[in-house]
This record gives C-alpha cells, sequence and structure tokens, in this order.
C-alpha cells in the first residue's frame, strides 16, 4: 500500500538535487519552491500544521505538471507526484473547483450529455474557429478585443464510439475491448477509426464496450477525487463484467491507460477492497502499440509492405515511457516502414499538464512547449508521432506557435496508413 505520511516522506528526501534538472516546471520557472525537494519540504510543512493553505500555497502546489520525473531519477523513488495528487484533494475541498471545471468533469462522467453538447459545439464552433484541417484543429478567428493565440483541437461530427457497431468481426483470431478515450471519442477520432483498421487486417474482433466513462484522469490531476471515485469504480466494474471473455483491452492514449493501469489502484490506497479489484484488471489493460506488438504478428504484417518515404520522430508520453514502460513498442511498429529520426531528448515532458496547466497556468505550458518544438524542427520529420492525445494537444500548439510546420500523428493512425500500401 502507498505511504502517504507526508512528515516520513519529506524527511526521506536528502536534498540530493538529482530531479532538480529533470523537473518541468523548475526548468521554466527556476524557483527552488517549484521544485520536487521543494514540493516535499511544503508538503510535510502543510501536513505538520506549519504551513497554512492559502492562496499562494495553492498556486505552488497546482504548478507541478505530475510529468514524474522526478520519480523517475530519486534515488528513494519518493512519490511526490502522489502526495500533490493528495495536496490537490484538499485544495478542492477548502477552495473549491471554478465552475467552468466542475462542468467539464460533470460532462466527462455522463456521457450521453456530453454527445449532445459536443453534436452542437461541432455545429457552432467554426463561427468562432477556423479549422485547420491537417492538424485536426482551430485556431480563433480574428475578433476585436479579442485574441487567443493558440491552437486547440477540433470537434468531430459524430464521435468514435458513436459511429460504429458494438462489435466488429473480423475473423475471429482474436478478439480486443477499445478503451478509446475522450479526446479520441470526440475529437482525434481518427485513431479509432485506424485501430479498427489495423485489427480487420489482423483478423482481431473488435468490441467498442460503449458504456465505457471517462478514465478520471482530468478530475484526479485537477484534485476532484469525488468524481474519480465515481469514474473508477464504474470502470472497474464494467470491465469486470466481460474481461474474461476477450484477449485484452487495448488503449490508443498513454494518459488513460496509466490511469486505469496504474493510478486507479494508486487511489484507492484506503480502500483495500477497490485497490484488490484496480489490480485484478491491470494484467488485461494495455496501449495498443504495446499490445500490437508483443501479442500480435504485426511487426511481420508491416514488413512486408512498402516502405515509406516520410520520415517520423517520436516524443515518449511521460504515462507511457514511465508509468508504464512503453517506449521501444511504437518504434519498433513504426521502423518498419518510415524512416525514424530521434530528437535530443525524446523523453523531455511536453508540458500539457493538465487541465489547471492548460487554462489557469498556460504560459508554464507554453514556456515548456518551447524546447520540444525546438527539438522537433531539428530533427526535420515529415511527423512527429506519440500515443497520447493530450501530448498532442499540447504539441500542436507549440508547433503552431513556433512555426513549425510538422505534423502530429497518432503511431496507430501511421501504422494503419502503412498497412495500405
Amino acid at each position: 500500500m502507498i505511504d502517504f505520511d507526508y512528515s516520513k516522506i519529506s524527511d526521506t528526501c536528502i536534498k540530493c538535487g538529482k530531479c532538480i534538472p529533470t523537473c518541468t516546471i523548475h526548468n521554466v520557472n527556476a524557483d527552488e519552491v517549484t521544485s520536487p525537494r521543494g514540493f516535499l519540504e511544503l508538503l510535510g510543512a502543510y501536513k505538520q500544521g506549519h504551513l497554512e493553505l492559502d492562496k499562494n500555497v495553492k498556486s505552488i502546489f497546482e504548478s507541478c505538471f505530475l510529468c514524474t520525473n522526478c520519480v523517475d531519477v530519486c534515488p528513494n523513488d519518493l512519490p511526490v507526484d502522489m502526495l500533490i495528487e493528495q495536496a490537490r484533494n484538499d485544495i478542492r475541498e477548502k477552495f473549491g473547483i471554478a465552475w467552468w471545471k466542475r462542468l467539464a468533469f460533470f460532462l466527462l462522467r455522463n456521457r450521453n450529455i456530453m454527445d449532445i453538447v459536443a453534436r452542437f459545439g461541432y455545429i457552432f464552433q467554426t463561427c468562432g474557429f477556423k479549422k485547420v484541417e491537417k492538424q485536426s484543429a482551430m485556431v480563433m478567428r480574428n475578433f476585436p478585443l479579442i485574441k487567443i493565440d493558440r491552437m486547440l483541437p477540433s470537434l468531430k461530427k459524430k464521435s468514435f464510439l458513436n459511429s460504429h457497431p458494438d462489435v466488429i468481426y473480423n475473423g475471429g483470431k482474436g478478439k480486443v475491448g477499445i478503451f478509446i478515450g475522450c479526446l479520441a471519442n470526440y475529437m482525434y477520432t481518427d485513431i479509432g477509426k485506424a485501430l479498427l483498421e489495423i485489427l480487420k487486417v489482423l483478423e482481431i474482433d473488435a468490441y467498442l464496450i460503449k458504456q465505457q466513462k471517462c478514465c478520471g484522469a482530468p478530475s484526479y490531476f485537477t484534485g476532484d477525487f469525488e468524481s474519480v471515485d465515481s469514474l473508477a469504480k464504474f470502470n472497474i466494474e464494467y470491465i469486470e463484467s466481460f474481461v474474461n471473455d476477450l484477449d485484452a483491452i487495448i488503449i490508443p492514449e498513454a494518459t488513460c491507460s496509466a490511469m486505469i493501469k496504474e493510478d486507479y489502484a494508486h487511489f484507492f490506497h484506503n480502500q483495500p477492497e477497490w485497490k484488490a479489484r484496480a489490480e485484478a484488471i491491470k494484467p488485461h489493460i494495455f496501449m495498443a502499440t504495446e499490445y500490437l506488438e508483443k501479442k500480435t504478428n504485426l511487426k511481420e504484417v508491416l514488413a512486408s509492405r512498402k516502405k515509406q518515404d516520410f520520415s517520423i520522430t517520436y516524443h515518449d508520453p511521460c504515462h507511457a515511457r514511465k508509468m508504464q514502460g512503453v517506449f521501444k513498442e511504437p518504434r519498433n511498429l513504426l521502423a518498419q516502414n518510415y524512416v525514424m529520426r530521434e530528437m535530443s531528448d525524446p523523453n523531455q515532458c511536453c508540458g500539457f499538464g493538465g487541465v489547471t496547466m492548460q487554462t489557469e497556468k498556460y504560459h508554464f505550458a507554453k514556456a515548456a512547449g518551447l524546447p520540444k518544438a525546438a527539438m522537433i524542427r531539428e530533427t526535420k520529420a515529415d511527423f512527429v508521432s506519440a500515443e497520447c492525445s493530450a501530448c498532442r494537444v499540447q504539441l500542436s500548439d507549440a508547433m503552431y506557435g513556433q512555426n513549425v510546420d510538422i505534423v502530429f500523428k497518432n503511431p496507430i493512425e501511421l501504422i494503419a496508413a502503412a498497412l495500405k500500401e
């Protein structure tokens, strides 16, 4: 069980500073309080009653990107990210959550309502935004006194889950469930379509498990633990109802996969029954490229297809490489047909950071995205890829801001394209 003894963990930190160079927020806001050891010191003082949870402390604890870089390099494996997540729940209890965040989390808990809202959003989004088709995104039109100079994902006419039947029979050589994720369901719908195309070639039956709800990651990173509790319990019970009838549940989204596979058990650290149930479904959950590379013959099938002239540089999502150890698999598959060009630091966090970072602290997200956009430009690749739509939102915006004309594609989309040749 995870030990959330803040004082003990804070005292265990030896202040070696090994985490400092890797810390995403410290690299863009070089202040000791916004460093992993600074966070730990403040968290320990807060739990000991020596530090009041005021608006200044709230702002500090909301400044962490939760990239887990510090955890990755810490000689004592101190769970800085988990402590901050717990502290954000305290922040929510004391200060509440902004009305627009509450609305967003309500919609994520109620997919039928979200379907309706997304439909209206699709109809009216062109009133305020111009579409950028090749990036599946949009930018705000020019209005007097209003300027939002950033790129945002565009809503699609119909969600992925509502665009296909419950079960797609492809030959019965296997059967997998697809947990698609909210961004891929409503915005980047070509990811799901591409995944279905791959499964068709492999003759693996696809089950869309359409009652799935948001994994809860946006709520978790914001401190809305009530929403997380509801969503996680629903998804666990839902998955338990059919998991033994499928070979696996595959997820083409690093954050969603990490949330279900790793964070559910962490979240239920003080609810033993649900922690055990979360751990029981863990062996059945795979990132899509992880499953396709390890459990199918896709690599051999791709090797029989035409080599592409396009080059790809691959970004490692924090929730894929650090939390799940998935980074070789997408590269192994993509390298069968494309030229791979590694950026100088593919493991550096892109700077998405969650809902609060993308809104109230967007200046930090923007600053963190600049060096990543520069790395991508230096590769001179045709595409940048990552199995994470949150990274896609952040990197597309960063490249837009730096005039980097490189298209982002999920590896699933690129693999499906190679299979057509």
